[in-house]
């Protein structure tokens, strides 16, 4: 009897003692007070920049968090997202994906509740998960990495739900029997009260760290759509069809989400700390109307640069939050990061399938699923981080006016009151791309986006007007750095 209470006791102080070691001081990751498009974290504006695992790194047993969090570190990474366990995918199915850490192997499941036989008990918390998601956020914290916690996800079919900690086939007869379509309503029966108690216990469990953002749902739009736009009109077949739709959360969902954004405020009301909690809106791009009162940060998947550039108004970070499922070449993810980060993004997050269990370096280069993902590709990823970090963010804004003319290539621009302008240039060149400047004096900084080296453009006097910047030349696309000097 005595053993099995220590046994309890230990259990229980393993999941708070590592919240007691985080350092009460440093506070959450928040909006900058002085451009609320950027983030302040550890004391400084920062963007955040990733290529990271497929969600799991928690969930699964046999998946080295420890060896995947330095291997991120390492490449300069900054950012991952963490599914919190109400979703998992099915080995070597879903997506078809081969090895995919989101889809632990039987009985490898590290879920949120106790496991009795083959089915949980949602009733009783797990003390190894909530172990795993403590030292994990705690690791990433050290590391200076900001942890997107992920509670719920659409289904998108029977295969995902048919292995649903929710799905009452695989609890003890403890939730209703529902048509999986309405898990993420508020017509799913006591499913709700489930998972209410779930949000409340990780938004409780995880409140020490500062380097967690809470994001509502995944792609809430999948099980329950309503199409809100088409990205080309003039397709002659599935013109209203994945991918060629912008789907958003029909009324149902949305309501839902409003409740589960509740949960999060409320609960960290009376905690000492209160984390942002992002929103996930829709693939693609679309000039969001319904943004939940709660929610700071606004995420897109498979984002165009218009996302960022239709959404600049809210005021808000704008999130990059998935891409992947362009096959396995660096090239067309490190245009997509340029692109969207120089349209007044804030975060860009590539779902990286070359971490897999056994494989936590990021070196699983094999064909496993629509994606791919490197470790090329994160360090191209850093030199885009490194010349973020080095412009005056604060004082940055998309601007879509200077340039007046790119010929044969796109342009996306930053730029300052003060005379900074930070543009990426996609494409090949050289070329001539005319922008109208205020007069006076400039200097020039070319980056290469594949080597990251830097090159002096030299300077000029400019008497105000139209003006051609000649580039040298490039493939791949170059980033420009033009500074006033006075």
């Amino acid at each position: 009897m005595w053993n099995c209470m220590m046994v309890a006791v230990l259990s229980i102080l393993s999941t708070i003692l590592p919240a007691f070691a985080q350092q009460p001081h440093q506070q959450p990751i928040q909006l900058h007070p002085q451009n609320p498009h950027y983030f302040l974290f550890q004391g400084k504006a920062v963007t955040l920049i990733t290529s990271g695992e497929h969600y799991g790194a928690v969930i699964n047993a046999d998946f080295n968090y420890h060896r995947y969090l330095e291997t991120l570190a390492a490449g300069g990474m900054n950012y991952t997202r963490l599914f919190g366990g109400a979703y998992v995918e099915v080995p070597g199915k879903s997506f078809g994906i081969q090895r995919n850490d989101l889809a632990p192997a039987r009985g490898r499941f590290v879920a949120p509740w106790v496991r009795s036989g083959d089915k949980f008990d949602l009733d009783k918390w797990n003390p190894e998960y909530f172990t795993r998601l403590h030292d994990y956020l705690a690791e990433a914290a050290k590391r200076g990495i900001v942890v997107e916690i992920t509670l719920f996800s659409s289904q998108y079919g029977d295969m995902q739900w048919d292995v649903c900690p929710f799905n009452r086939v695989n609890n003890l007869d403890q939730t209703d029997a529902i048509d999986w379509k309405k898990l993420n309503t508020l017509e799913n029966g006591n499913i709700l009260s489930y998972q209410e108690r779930y949000t409340r216990k990780l938004v409780r469990e995880t409140n020490a760290y500062p380097n967690v953002i809470f994001e509502i749902a995944n792609e809430p739009w999948s099980d329950r759509s309503l199409l809100a736009d088409i990205v080309n009109p003039y397709l002659f077949t599935g013109r209203e069809q994945y991918p060629n739709s912008v789907d958003l959360p029909d009324d149902l969902t949305m309501a839902w989400q409003a409740r589960v954004a509740e949960w999060i405020a409320s609960e960290e009301a009376s905690l000492p700390n209160q984390h942002l909690i992002a929103q996930d809106c829709c693939n693609f791009r679309y000039p969001v109307r319904q943004l939940l009162p709660e929610v700071s940060v606004v995420n897109f998947h498979y984002a165009y640069p218009e996302a960022a550039l239709l959404n600049y108004g809210l005021g808000k970070p704008l999130s990059y939050d998935e891409t992947g499922f362009l096959g396995r070449g660096d090239e067309a993810y490190a245009r997509q990061a340029w692109n969207f980060m120089l349209s007044g993004g804030s975060v860009f997050d590539n779902l990286d399938y070359s971490f897999t269990p056994g494989h936590e370096d990021g070196t699983d280069t094999e064909p496993n699923g629509p994606g791919g993902g490197t470790p090329e590709l994160r360090r191209r990823l850093k030199i885009l981080s490194d010349f973020l970090q080095g412009l005056p963010l604060l004082e940055l804004a998309p601007d879509t006016t200077t340039v007046k003319r790119a010929g044969g290539v796109y342009t996306h621009l930053l730029s300052s009151r003060t005379g900074k302008y930070a543009m990426y240039v996609d494409g090949q060149g050289p070329v001539d791309i005319l922008m109208s400047l205020p007069a006076g004096e400039y200097r020039i900084t070319w980056t290469d986006v594949v080597t990251g080296k830097a090159k002096n453009g030299g300077a000029f006097r400019h008497t105000g007007g139209n003006k051609i910047i000649s580039t040298p030349e490039f493939r791949d696309g170059i980033a420009m750095l033009l500074a006033r000097m006075r």
